[in-house]
């Protein structure tokens, strides 16, 4: 009868341990998820944006460009 209880405890507990283990892991997954998620929505965005700045840049140093271009006397 004690080893029966003993074996019930220790079952007991390595059920527990597992359920335990397997939360753990869950949330190692999900954090592991959302991680990627942000990363693949962050990333077209970084993209476009550093295109936008360097648009916006050649347009500024074309802008510069003809005004320099207007101000210098020709000869």
């Amino acid at each position: 009868m004690a080893q029966e209880t003993t074996s019930t405890f220790a079952q007991s507990l390595n059920d527990l341990m597992a359920s335990v283990g397997k939360i753990g892991q869950m949330q190692v997954d999900l954090l592991s998820s959302v991680l990627n998620s942000a990363v693949s929505a962050i990333e077209p965005m970084s993209k476009t944006a550093s295109e936008l700045i360097g648009n916006v840049a050649n347009t500024a140093t074309q802008a510069v460009q003809n005004v320099a271009s207007t101000i210098t006397p020709k000869k």
